[in-house]
């Protein structure tokens, strides 16, 4: 059974060309992602296989067909909220606490298992295809693509930067600017270690932030990502001197207040992969980080 069918008819202009010159004219698929139709048998012509360097006829019907799959992850049972959900996409708000994906320090408890119980609890099915990575003690939005195709359009586009992430972040210390702009390269100096580091040789990262509210020693910022890099918000603002609040990695616990890092995943903005809609998600902080700012305002 497919889970998505893409569809072109051939026009009076297209006659003669050659298949795979049309499936590249006319579907917004990856140079990659069209090899693998190619190679998998994906594409019909009038419902059947056929080699995709003959030339096409006035009315014939190219069709893609991306089969189901499936993951084989234990369902467990972890709870948390459905942002969004169509055929090609699931957003839910990631709670604190989990890793995304299995390793061999979390080969259990981690969300892979908690969404594979949804979709057994909901009578779903598709392999899950993690686009972005939230660490374990950081909450918010959480991007699952349903298919092999959303999955690279989605990917493609954040490299191209046509995808806008924000975060919110409770950081120690006062911001004495409104708002301010980190560009600094970040990499991994020692490779046994998760740790990340500013590093000449590291690859670019940006991030932007504003102050939203300032309290005695510490501050709320909003961050808006240029890039992607694993630590990114935790290294750039350790780095100039406001660490997140209870990083214990990068500064140090302060677990009165919060116990863990202040640092929510809030808003998405994207083209959808598939239909091309404009798409704003956001979700609400968790309970523990506005118990956090409320301890704060005293």
């Amino acid at each position: 059974m497919a889970v998505q069918k893409f569809t072109h008819i051939v026009t009076e202009d297209e006659i003669g060309k050659q298949y795979f010159e049309l499936l590249k004219q006319n579907f917004v698929f990856s140079s990659r992602f069209r090899s693998k139709i190619k190679r998998e048998g994906l594409a019909l012509v009038n419902g059947k296989h056929e080699k995709m360097y003959k030339k096409a006829n006035l009315g014939d019907v190219i069709s893609i067909c991306l089969p189901s799959e499936s993951s084989d992850f234990e369902p467990e049972e972890i709870p948390f909220e459905v942002v969004y959900e169509d055929a090609d996409l699931l957003v839910i708000n990631k709670p604190a606490g989990y890793v995304v994906h299995p390793t061999k320090g979390h080969p259990m408890h981690t969300m892979a298992n908690g969404i594979m119980f949804y979709m057994r609890a909901h009578k779903k099915e598709f392999k899950i295809r993690f686009i972005n990575r939230i660490d374990m003690d950081t909450t918010g939005l959480l991007i699952i693509g349903k298919n092999s195709y959303a999955q690279d359009e989605f990917t493609k586009n954040m490299k191209a930067g046509n995808v806008s992430k924000t975060y919110l972040a409770i950081v120690s210390g006062v911001i004495p600017e409104n708002t301010g702009v980190i560009d600094l390269p970040i990499g991994r100096p020692d490779p046994d270690s998760v740790k990340r580091a500013i590093m000449e040789t590291g690859a670019p990262s940006v991030t932007h932030y504003e102050v939203l509210e300032r309290f005695d020693k510490h501050t709320l910022v909003k961050l808006l990502l240029e890039t992607g890099r694993t630590h990114q918000i935790r290294v750039h603002m350790s780095h100039i001197g406001y660490p997140l609040l209870s990083d214990a990695l990068y500064a140090c616990a302060e677990p009165e207040i919060i116990k863990r890092q202040a640092l929510h995943a809030v808003g998405l903005t994207f083209l959808h992969p598939v239909t091309h809609k404009s798409l704003e998600l956001t979700c609400e902080p968790p309970c523990d980080f506005k118990e956090a700012l409320e301890k704060l305002r005293k």
